[in-house]
């Protein structure tokens, strides 16, 4: 990984547990739904930072080397790769 994305990625997933150990102190306390509802739209937002950080990371290093390869079939990959993160990130059902 590359170190600066590495870092940030790691504080982004420290961040996550606070904000998850948060949720279940919420729960344990029966706080108000949307209160709690709120937070975990919050850690939605912050797993998308972090996948955000994951794919900036990808396309940097492994997707860079695979389309500078001369074997199109490593080309082929990165791109179904990219393809398959594409579907995931969709929501199905519109």
């Amino acid at each position: 990984m590359i170190i600066d994305i590495k870092r940030r990625a790691l504080h982004r997933t420290k961040i996550l547990q606070g904000q998850l150990n948060g949720i279940k102190k919420m729960i344990d306390n029966e706080d108000y739904c949307m209160d709690i509802i709120t937070q975990t739209l919050a850690i939605q937002k912050s797993l998308s930072s972090l996948n955000k950080l994951i794919v900036e990371n990808h396309l940097r290093t492994h997707v860079k080397e695979k389309f500078t390869s001369r074997q199109t079939n490593r080309q082929s990959d990165a791109i179904d790769e990219l393809l398959q993160i594409y579907e995931l990130t969709n929501v199905r059902g519109k």
